[in-house]
Order: C-alpha cells, then structure tokens, then sequence
C-alpha cells in the first residue's frame, strides 16, 4: 500500500474511533450546551491530546507507559476522577432549581483556555488510549525506523479528522440547543452527560489493568 493509501486508511480508522461514544464526547456535548465557541474550544483540546498520543505512539514514548503498570494506574486514576469531577459539576447544573442548562460552574462559559484544557485533559488523561495507539500505529508504519514524515502526517491527520467530526458535533448541539434553549430536554441532556461522565470515569477507575487491555 502507498503512503497515500495507509494514510487514508488511518484517517478511516481514527473517524471510526471519534465517532465512538466515549469521554471526549461527553466533555464536548457537555460544553457544546453552553455554546458553540465553548464546543470548539473543548474539540481544540481534545485534538490536540489525539496528535500528542499519536505522535507519542510513532515514536515509541507511549509504548512505555503501556508497559509501566505504575504509570499506567496513575493516569487512570487521574483521568477516572477528572471525568467523574466534570459529570458530578454537570450533575449539579441539571438539578440546579430554576436555573438554564449549564448554570453551575462546572457546566457555564468559561475561557476559550478553560474548555480547551476541559477537552485535552479528558483525553490525555485517558491511559487506555495509550495502550489503543500503541497497538493501531505499528499498523501503519510500513518501516521499522519512522520516517519524520509520518511523525508528522499521523498526529496531522488524527487531529483534523477528530476536530472535523466533534465540530460538526458541536455544530449541531449547539443549534438545537439556541432552537430549545427553554425546553427542560436540556436539563435532562445536562443530567444524562453528567451521568455518563460519572459512569465512564467509574468505568476507567475499576476497569482492566494494562495486563488485561494489552491482550
């Protein structure tokens, strides 16, 4: 396969995995609720934490955390309290008595810097996607030595894919959100990212050690 054809074949792959429904997703819907700067700003981050996983992954750096049981709990364990943190806020600004979705502090506009670091935390602290790339990218890379190249074209292409589907996502929740802006719906969006936030982070806390997802 040409270097044309593996890269269009990695961006198929990363679509795939963008459209999963995982933490980057709540985080990005959770601030798309509150507009579509904050949703953009939170897909920012989130493509930046992808590139640097990617370019961590083509250059063998993830590989040592993978293989680091030590590491590799400290970022779960970090990332699992971040998300459960972030869904707890949401929690709060569904609940909160005649207030608008997105009320609490947790939920509200922030800084284009807060949402971004929102959305890079959320996936840089997501150790399983260390173990995830470290096992995609050998697929691609058609040489045992990296070319400089591909150190650059595959962190590039898995942020622009990441950031064209989550700002298309971003785009449509936050236009249905100004069309409803006063229907309870959107409390109860509010509560279910929320909970999702908090059933994820549960998930990543008491989920399988590297051992387990390396197999």
């Amino acid at each position: 396969m040409s270097a044309l054809g593996q890269y269009a074949a990695f961006a198929a792959v990363m679509l795939f995995l963008a459209v999963s429904p995982g933490p980057d997703m709540a985080v990005i819907v959770n601030r798309a609720l509150t507009g579509w700067a904050a949703g953009a700003a939170a897909t920012l981050g989130v493509a930046i934490g992808v590139s640097v996983w990617v370019l961590a992954s083509v250059t063998g750096i993830a590989a040592l955390l993978a293989a680091s049981a030590q590491a590799f709990i400290v970022v779960k364990i970090a990332g699992a309290l971040y998300l459960i943190y972030l869904g707890i806020g949401a929690l709060r600004a569904a609940r909160r008595p005649g207030g608008a979705p997105g009320a609490d502090t947790q939920a509200r506009p922030g800084t284009p810097f807060d949402d971004a670091m929102r959305g890079f935390l959320s996936n840089i602290l997501n150790a399983k996607a260390a173990v995830l790339f470290v096992a995609l990218i050998p697929q691609f890379l058609p040489h045992e030595s990296v070319a400089v190249t591909d150190a650059i074209a595959y962190p590039l292409i898995a942020a622009v894919v990441v950031a064209a589907w989550y700002l298309t996502l971003t785009t449509t929740v936050a236009a249905l959100h100004r069309k409803f802006a006063d229907s309870r719906l959107w409390r109860r969006i509010d509560a279910a990212v929320g909970a999702a936030l908090i059933a994820v982070g549960i998930g990543v806390l008491f989920g399988d050690p590297p051992e387990a997802a390396t197999a």
